[in-house]
């Protein structure tokens, strides 16, 4: 009897032991994935070759790109990233039932327009659209999908102009004498926050955790010289 595991991209994994044989594939979907198992456990009965693939497993939406992408970086043992993994499960829930032939420039555009509505700001969105290209262009140069990669940048080009997406702003102000006198304030009224024998730890520890880089370096570099 065939064994079905779901994996964690949402995939099944199929595995068929008969007459001493065994055969395992991965579908997007179950029901592609028993109908499988049952033309293998025939071509087992019968001595003829299993074939691999139907043509029906083509991917319909557009998470099942996102799943084969997870399934093939899984095969060759790349693991995802914490950030990655994240943004990814939020594009299923977003983009996951979209048609793949509806993935076109004026639905990206409208996906991207209803993130900055929701909050998300310029340097978010280009991390959405960036992973967008990375499953499309996954999908087509390993599996020879059929389907526009150009429709991203160009959904990318118009909200670039709409000042949607873009760079995140560098943060250069530094904090005010005042701000880190309530800080060290408040850090020295908490007993949570306080290290054991140890004076001005809090003082201290913000002190180095506001300091420039190169004030920094210099400080360092300064403790560690030897004495002469």
């Amino acid at each position: 009897m065939p064994t079905y595991t779901k994996l964690k991209s949402g995939s099944w994994r199929v595995q068929v032991r008969r007459k001493r044989q065994y055969v395992a594939n991965t579908f997007v979907r179950r029901r592609d994935a028993e109908e499988w198992a049952i033309e293998a456990e025939r071509s087992i009965d019968r001595g003829i070759p299993i074939r691999r693939s139907k043509s029906h497993e083509q991917p319909r939406v557009f998470s099942d790109l996102i799943a084969m992408h997870l399934d093939d970086l899984a095969q060759v043992g790349k693991p995802i990233r914490r950030s990655k993994s994240m943004v990814l499960k939020a594009l299923k829930v977003s983009l996951g039932r979209v048609r793949l032939q509806d993935m076109t420039r004026e639905k990206l555009i409208e996906f991207g327009r209803k993130r900055a509505a929701q909050g998300a700001g310029p340097a978010t969105l280009a991390i959405d659209f960036s992973f967008i290209r990375t499953i499309l262009t996954h999908a087509a140069a390993i599996h020879g999908i059929e389907i526009s990669v150009e429709s991203v940048q160009l959904a990318r080009a118009a909200l670039k102009h709409l000042d949607l997406v873009g760079k995140s702003n560098e943060r250069d102000r530094r904090p005010t004498q005042d701000e880190l006198d309530r800080l060290i304030e408040y850090a020295e009224g908490n007993p949570l926050q306080s290290l054991p024998n140890t004076a001005n730890s809090e003082r201290d520890s913000l002190a180095l955790a506001v300091m420039p880089m190169n004030t920094l370096r210099r400080a360092c570099r300064s403790r560690n010289e030897p004495d002469l």
